[in-house]
């Protein structure tokens, strides 16, 4: 995969919590993770987390089994780091990884950020929201449009490192050259629709699309930070 990235603190925050993970190679390994807890602890999560994972995974074949662990591990590291230093009590950090080998690319997805992929002219969300708006919305007590304006919409349900245990969600998918994948922070998607992103990431390049979807985010308001990847399947 050939990828580009961007981040950015955003129009209100003071600091930037995001993290991002950009590992190229044979085994392309490429996140987002979006740190909370505080001003220092949401930090310390989401970098914690990116960096420990890039250090675990490096130059490691791809597996399902070693990807869940991975996250277990960065999880039960976090979790104690914050028990040793009080002034990071209560934080985590959303994450949502891709891991490319040959043939495949696997999802590891804990959180509220996401992973699209466009296929043949079609966006699609891939990963599950861990939020309570996102359980409402899958339970059907809301709809899409009240889950969009819900005074609730950023609690979410699972978080890497805030408790002792975590349930990574994994997926893996056929490669197919010509996919590209989006993964983001709630900083960006909830400024801009699913169908604008289809038309963005079909018209534009992917640095040019990049630049585009965080000047709409920032246009838009900007309330949180700001993190993207975007990453395509090159053969």
């Amino acid at each position: 995969m050939r990828a580009v990235s961007r981040t950015h603190v955003g129009n209100v925050r003071p600091t930037n919590q995001d993290a991002l993970l950009m590992q190229p190679g044979r085994y392309g390994l490429f996140g987002v993770a979006d740190g909370m807890g505080g001003h220092k602890a949401g930090d310390v999560a989401s970098r914690l987390a990116v960096e420990n994972l890039a250090r675990v995974l490096t130059n490691a074949q791809p597996r399902e089994d070693l990807l869940r662990g991975a996250v277990e591990e960065i999880n039960a590291l976090i979790y104690e780091e914050q028990k040793k230093d009080a002034s990071l009590s209560g934080m985590g950090t959303t994450l949502t990884v891709i891991w490319e080998d040959e043939s495949r690319v696997l999802l590891g997805h804990v959180g509220d950020s996401r992973a699209y992929l466009l296929r043949d002219g079609k966006l699609q969300q891939i990963s599950q929201d861990h939020s309570m708006v996102g359980e409402m919305l899958r339970d059907g007590l809301i709809t899409l449009e009240q889950a969009m304006r819900h005074p609730y919409r950023n609690v979410i349900t699972r978080a890497v490192g805030a408790d002792a245990d975590v349930q990574v969600d994994i997926t893996v998918l056929d490669k197919q050259a010509g996919d590209i994948y989006l993964l983001c922070s709630d900083g960006l998607y909830e400024y801009i629709s699913m169908e604008r992103m289809e038309q963005t990431l079909l018209a534009f390049s992917m640095d040019e699309a990049a630049d585009l979807f965080m000047n709409l985010a920032l246009q838009g308001g900007g309330r949180d930070n700001i993190s993207l990847v975007i990453a395509e399947v090159t053969a």
